[in-house]
């Protein structure tokens, strides 16, 4: 039964061009080695060390450069005991109107205060900036030596230049020892990020990341498995590029350098568009979407990936529309404006948005626009 199961997910039909077989890839020239599905596993074992090298580098290295940054843990503001209020907080952390009148009522309490003692509560669970700091330089850290790696190898690589080389003679092409390092190196990258995501500091988009995360692993794998290795190379390299920007922003942003931010923001906007809506679309998918159907030839798994990479692309669109919207106000209003997952609630945005829903017709003073400036650095992950 499960052998059946395995034939039919792993199906050569599906995941291998036509009259190839995997036990064509098992028998490589001598000299030469193809990739094989088994070595892929090694990620696992090597995402849990990951991980604990996180945690080692957040605690040797990151947590003191914050301490040289004066970026303190500091202790969050404890909400006071109310075992009702703490009830309803465990299902429900954001209550509704409906739901405050009923506590004021219940309690005799003025509905502004349960808004803040809901407020309070929330923010006592969430991490502080010290912690985000050594999140994102564990991050700006792979990326920067990961992209670093990457172009390394790829600099010597015939197909970085001309891409078609990636579908001549394919899927028979030599698996390298930067190819699979690279492999590796970024798949257990993922394996960590998306188990860690439960630990990690918690996003609005949480779900949204989770699957963006298991659709990596999965096209990764797909990757390596069918020996489309070449292409799969430029697409991470590609999108490690603009995220060592992305973090190194939020690094300023969390030291409150705000100059710095802003700056190192439009510079991740501008690498954003270059590599994502021009070097991504136009190089890569191209290659793999045109240059691959007149070297190589469609297949069933051909099309799957293509569609992937398109939604993909979709998806660059509609971020970088966000991005570009903070950009521009970094450029003209001199701060990065508020990210919608910001991880911090402030008393003021609580109490414009209460007085505007018992006002809807009350319109913000501009001192009032100035709480969109995010102090807590929040920038988009991707």
């Amino acid at each position: 039964m499960t052998s059946s199961v395995l034939d039919w997910i792993w199906s050569e039909r599906f995941w291998l061009p036509q009259n190839v077989t995997w036990a064509d890839l098992e028998r490589p020239p001598p000299g030469e080695e193809y990739p094989r599905m088994r070595d892929i596993l090694y990620a696992l074992p090597l995402a849990v060390c990951v991980f604990l090298l996180r945690l080692l580098f957040e605690r040797l290295v990151a947590k003191p450069c914050a301490h040289i940054l004066q970026i303190q843990a500091g202790v969050p503001r404890q909400a006071q005991p109310n075992a009702v209020l703490e009830k309803v907080f465990q299902s429900k952390a954001c209550p509704d109107t409906r739901t405050l009148e009923g506590l004021s009522k219940q309690m005799d309490w003025d509905e502004r205060k349960i808004q803040r003692w809901f407020r309070v509560r929330r923010n006592q669970d969430r991490p502080s900036v010290q912690k985000k700091f050594c999140e994102s330089m564990w991050r700006f850290t792979f990326y920067l030596g990961i992209f670093i790696y990457a172009i390394r190898h790829l600099w010597v690589s015939p197909w970085m230049w001309d891409t078609r080389q990636c579908w001549y003679n394919y899927p028979f092409q030599p698996l390298s020892a930067g190819q699979f390092n690279y492999y590796v190196a970024e798949l257990a990258f993922y394996w960590s990020l998306m188990f860690s995501q439960f630990i990690d500091i918690k996003r609005k988009d949480f779900i949204i990341m989770l699957v963006h995360h298991l659709a990596t692993i999965f096209l990764i794998t797909f990757s390596y498995a069918n020996n489309m290795l070449r292409a799969g190379t430029l697409v991470m390299c590609v999108h490690d590029a603009s995220d060592i920007f992305l973090e190194a922003a939020k690094l300023a942003n969390y030291a409150k350098y705000q100059r710095l931010c802003d700056g190192l923001f439009v510079v991740f906007s501008i690498s954003f568009f270059i590599t994502r809506l021009v070097i991504y679309p136009f190089w890569v998918v191209y290659s793999v979407l045109v240059e691959s159907w007149e070297i190589a030839g469609p297949y069933q798994a051909w099309w799957l990936l293509n569609g992937l990479l398109l939604v993909l692309q979709t998806l660059h669109i509609i971020w970088f529309y966000l991005i570009a919207r903070i950009a521009i106000k970094a450029i003209f209003k001199g701060k990065v404006a508020k990210d919608d997952r910001s991880d911090i609630e402030s008393s003021s945005d609580e109490e414009i948005h209460s007085s505007s829903s018992k006002n809807p017709n009350q319109t913000l003073n501009p001192k009032d626009t100035n709480h969109s400036g995010n102090p807590n650095g929040g920038t988009h992950d991707h």
